[in-house]
């Protein structure tokens, strides 16, 4: 079945009791169930709360501004508006923080206020940002190797790699995110978190990874020296979860509530799904509200906020690797599990597959959320066409 956009005939997923349209379990993160799934993961998977303790709200200011009709382009290059752009991209949300202030703010597809959506791999960002707190608390070493914190991965594609080559994803290690091969590593990696059932009529002599600790301790090759180029690998951002409860004995879940969730103002506690051994999935199992996805980005815009130091926001700002470096971010880089959109802005990404957002940019003094469900894992020319929307925003509220 194709999916469908906001402005379609909404199939009845999971609606009627007992419903009759129930997202199967291999494929529920594949369109047209996403659309509903990503909203709905504590119905689908365990999940672990990331408490927002209970302390005061962070209150967002309003100052709105009507921007449906602001001039942009769709994926092709002709000419749409904002809205239409919105519906174009499968949206469920989408924030715009202007001076920590809600400018505009549109929900789409059922989702509304409280629904935790997905965050897919903006969770690696969440994760970064704590992993970046413990440095400063001395607790760990960027420039240690992997191994002085987690001493088994010896036997491992990760031996000689230091923390700093994990954080911005230039191991080595042979890993392949191939999303659509069952029987790739992150196909594994869907198995090992719990997210997928092992394929009907797989090879019963496959050993699959019964959780992601048991897929990292598999992981013995590398394909290149480490340090000598980024390639982008999921897996890395669950040995740094790793290393983070190694040293300090709390489980992720625990760390994202006490050092971040609790500390920016929450509104809502947020989840993470986690794997047979009760590990939290760091790679893309985070999930919240967009409002609180637009705290965190505008905790980053405060350069850290008093709960990050400025000093790991500044490293995280400062990486080169283009031209050329992506398909959507031909002038980009990637550093410490952040995008970068270009070394002038030095305006930070946190991305996800099938379409999530945070866009943090100093110049603009804006954070920029969209949370999504595309029919497709990556979308190059949506994702170009959301950064030039975004750049008309700022435009219009200059």
């Amino acid at each position: 079945m194709t999916s469908y956009r906001n402005s379609d005939p909404a199939p009845a997923i999971m609606q009627g009791s007992p419903p009759q349209m129930v997202p199967p379990r291999l494929d529920w993160d594949r369109p047209p169930w996403n659309r509903w799934a990503f909203q709905h993961i504590r119905e689908i998977l365990p999940t672990v709360e990331v408490w927002r303790g209970d302390g005061p709200v962070r209150e967002l200011a309003r100052n709105e501004v009507e921007l449906d009709d602001v001039p942009t382009v769709d994926s092709t290059g002709a000419p749409t508006t904002l809205a239409g752009h919105l519906d174009e991209t499968y949206t469920d949300g989408f924030l715009v923080l202007k001076g920590g202030a809600i400018a505009y703010e549109r929900y789409f597809n059922g989702m509304t206020p409280r629904t935790l959506h997905l965050s897919q791999s903006m969770a690696k960002s969440v994760t970064a940002m704590v992993f970046g707190i413990l440095v400063g608390r001395g607790l760990i070493d960027p420039a240690a190797p992997v191994t002085h914190y987690l001493p088994e991965l010896e036997n491992t594609g990760w031996r000689g790699a230091t923390l700093q080559h994990v954080l911005d994803m230039t191991t080595g290690v042979r890993y392949s995110e191939e999303y659509t091969d069952r029987y790739s590593d992150m196909g594994q990696t869907d198995v090992a978190a719990g997210w997928k059932p092992i394929p009907p009529g797989s090879d019963p002599a496959f050993k699959w990874p019964t959780h992601i600790w048991e897929q990292i301790l598999g992981l013995k090759e590398t394909e290149r020296p480490h340090g000598e180029k980024f390639v982008y690998r999921s897996i890395e951002t669950d040995v740094l979860a790793f290393t983070m409860e190694r040293v300090t004995g709390k489980r992720l879940a625990q760390l994202v509530s006490e050092e971040l969730w609790q500390k920016i103002g929450a509104e809502e506690s947020a989840c993470f799904t986690v794997d047979r051994a009760g590990y939290a999935l760091a790679d893309g199992g985070f999930n919240a509200t967009l409002r609180d996805f637009g705290r965190f980005g505008q905790t980053i815009l405060e350069n850290g906020g008093g709960i990050v130091p400025p000093a790991w926001i500044e490293a995280t700002r400062n990486a080169r690797h283009g031209p050329q470096f992506n398909e959507s971010l031909p002038d980009g880089s990637y550093k410490n599990q952040f995008w970068l959109e270009d070394p002038k802005s030095r305006t930070l990404m946190c991305r996800g597959v099938f379409g999530q957002l945070i866009y943090i940019n100093w110049d603009y003094d804006m954070v920029v959320v969209k949370l999504s469900t595309y029919p497709d894992f990556g979308n190059s020319a949506y994702s170009v066409a959301t950064l030039k929307a975004i750049h008309a925003i700022a435009a219009a509220l200059a």
